[in-house]
């Protein structure tokens, strides 16, 4: 997709002519369907056309003016879903390509689906359509000052008051504060609040509320609740555009029906009540955001390596010591190595989060039908490869910038705003190190079963094989085995399980399983970061077993699986030796034929990043401009910059003209 002005000279039309593969077809493959291809496309350009929706001015802006204009945003972006009468998957994706982290992330992202989850039939049907239609603007409130990750740490009260049928909200301590929430700072009128339920003198954990925050008369705070902005955070524009907030309570008074019911309630007399409704449908919710997630991990990362690849493809540096024209970036080995593989992994996440939203659909039918049985293992993988694919993308996102050289620093090249944005995905929705250990704790779980003979299931099935696995060769001989997805798998399954039996066999070692978990924390991680790395190989490689149409398009998505494995077999080689799961030869045969793919990328690499389909609006950079007009696009964007609105600046007359003409007052020691 296009998004540059037209008519100028497309520089990059020579590396487009070398594509083996119908570029189409790639779209395609990379969104799921046709059907995909031509909403995101239509929603694309609907936003690149329209001057509300300009942001090529965000990271100048002060803070008061940015958070101003992600409310404009916001406001026009629903008057254009309500006009055109989008479907719920249009709206999504023109919310997508809008672009500005906004309070309707939370609203839409997090806020409805508690409510969906944890709210009865007759409270889904009281404040979905008042959610649905804006006239409530909700967001999630659970992080505390004192207290992220540890959710049953968290110190809010909600006691129940029999006499008055209300709830009692309350800060206890000034770390009680809910501190973080999206759209909680200036926009949210109603939040659903995660508190301590309290009754008959009681504390019976961590559940969550519906509470009123802002007046909907004048959106001033309610009496009892003291709220406001949490202040700037890192980065220009970027994540500055979310009110995130901090909000304490007053002794602040609910009715009895605003605590979230479809699992428990407290009847009008104070008693406890648990429903026939399993808890364990709550999974399900967080299989649904954990998906999204690494679904956004895919996004953000194909952003930062298209603007990669295309600006390595047009910067040339340096020349042959004989003489003759400078090289293009792309074409030297060291700039290959380190952004072929986040171009492959970009891949790869789009494929195991396409993969997720399957799990997710097994996932809630198997829990509807009151089947737990695969829970356990969903819920461990979905909580790692949020924790991997996160971790990965801010990583690959900061690489793509020095892989851009000096100029990837400058705000208009777009990475580092991107990264900006992006990185706290490492922490919301889960610490990416607690996540793992999480991970971890699960897999020694599997481990100490197996002996009994219960077979492990979805993602840890290959535990099974353990008397193959433990003792099996790697069959690799050339470097060209090396291309064969069964010796990758088998290689993968080797090393995750190996890791994960000594790491048990160590902790049984100890003098309780808890100080061997705590001692051997480190290796834990390795353990979970591992499994959930065969995991995206596997599916990466099922991928490759589907119906992928379209000439060439399969053999390149090939050769980027080969890529991504080889690259983790390179980049975690010591694992790999260390559990016997390859020799050191056929470590060094796969780092030979990491660098004959490599080759192979590179005459697709420019077809590989248009095949995301951004439009220059979204990808927001002129380094990764669609038709590679990158040196005018610089000049031209410097002179925008505020500093440049007058040729002497503010603060001449002040500062500078006095010590130019020597004219400085000294001070008298």
């Amino acid at each position: 997709m296009e998004g540059g002005v037209g008519g100028e000279v497309d520089h990059l039309a020579g590396e487009r002519a070398t594509a083996q593969f119908d570029v189409e077809h790639m779209k395609v493959a990379w969104a799921g369907s046709r059907h995909a291809v031509d909403v995101a496309d239509r929603m694309a350009r609907l936003v690149a056309s329209d001057p509300v929706f300009r942001k090529d001015n965000r990271t100048m802006l002060p803070r008061k003016e940015l958070f101003k204009d992600t409310l404009r945003k916001a406001a026009h972006a629903w008057k254009r879903i309500v006009e055109l009468r989008l479907t719920e998957e249009e709206a999504n994706l023109l919310r997508l390509y809008v672009d500005q982290p906004g309070y309707v992330d939370l609203h839409w992202g997090m806020f409805v689906p508690a409510i969906k989850g944890q709210g009865t039939e007759e409270q889904q049907k009281k404040w979905l359509p008042l959610a649905y239609r804006f006239q409530i603007i909700g967001c999630y409130a659970q992080t505390e000052l004192g207290h992220g990750s540890n959710v049953q740490g968290l110190e809010t009260t909600a006691t129940f008051d029999p006499k008055t049928d209300e709830f009692v909200i309350h800060s206890p301590t000034l770390t009680s504060s809910k501190w973080w929430p999206g759209g909680l700072g200036k926009a949210s009128t109603h939040a659903v609040v995660y508190a301590r339920l309290i009754t008959e003198g009681k504390d019976y954990g961590i559940h969550g509320f519906i509470v009123q925050l802002r007046s909907l008369e004048d959106h001033s705070p309610l009496p009892g609740v003291t709220l406001g902005d949490i202040g700037g955070k890192f980065g220009s524009g970027a994540y500055n555009s979310m009110d995130n907030g901090v909000l304490r309570f007053d002794h602040v008074r609910i009715p009895r029906d605003q605590m979230l019911m479809r699992l428990s309630q407290v009847t009008k007399e104070g008693k406890y009540v648990h429903s026939d409704v399993p808890k364990q449908l709550l999974y399900g919710t967080m299989v649904f955001v954990r998906q999204t997630i690494v679904a956004d991990a895919s996004k953000a990362l194909s952003r930062a390596t298209c603007i990669a690849v295309r600006y390595s493809a047009i910067r040339k540096q340096f020349g042959p010591q004989t003489g003759g024209p400078e090289t293009q970036v792309l074409n030297y080995k060291t700039q290959q190595s380190r952004l072929f593989p986040l171009l492959a992994s970009a891949y790869a996440f789009r494929f195991v989060g396409e993969w997720l939203k399957w799990l997710y659909t097994d996932v809630t039918h198997k829990l509807e039908a009151k089947d737990f049985s695969t829970l356990q293992e969903a819920h461990a993988c979905t909580a790692g490869l949020k924790a991997v694919t996160t971790s990965a993308t801010a990583d690959g996102i900061e690489e793509c910038r020095k892989l851009c050289g000096g100029h990837g620093y400058l705000n208009s090249s777009g990475l580092p705003e991107l990264f900006a944005i992006y990185v706290p995905a490492c922490t919301y929705e889960g610490d990416n190190v607690v996540l793992l250990l999480q991970v971890a704790r699960f897999l020694m779980k599997t481990v100490s079963q197996l002996a009994s003979g219960k077979q492990p299931v979805g993602t840890t099935a290959y535990m099974g094989n353990i008397q193959y696995l433990m003792q099996c060769k790697c069959g690799v001989n050339t470097a060209e085995d090396w291309l064969n997805p069964a010796a990758i798998r088998e290689v993968f399954e080797a090393r995750a399980l190996r890791m994960a039996v000594n790491c048990a066999q160590n902790i049984n070692k100890a003098p309780s399983q808890e100080e061997g978990f705590y001692e051997l924390s480190p290796d834990l991680l390795e353990v979970a970061v591992a499994h959930i790395q065969l995991i995206i190989v596997t599916k990466f490689i099922e991928k490759l077993e589907q119906d992928i149409p379209g000439e060439g398009v399969k053999e390149q998505l090939r050769i980027l699986c080969n890529v991504y494995a080889l690259y983790l077999v390179h980049k975690h080689l010591g694992d790999f030796l260390s559990t016997g799961s390859i020799t050191a030869r056929q470590g060094a045969l796969a780092n030979e034929q990491l660098g004959k793919l490599y080759a192979q990328v590179r005459p697709n690499a420019v077809a590989l990043v248009d095949a995301f389909n951004y439009t220059d609006h979204y990808l927001g950079s002129v380094l990764g401009r669609y038709d590679g007009n990158v040196y005018p696009a610089l000049y031209e964007e410097a002179w925008k910059d505020p500093l440049n609105d007058t040729d002497v600046p503010d603060g001449y007359q002040e500062h500078l003209r006095p010590l130019l003409k020597q004219q400085l007052k000294l001070s008298r020691l």
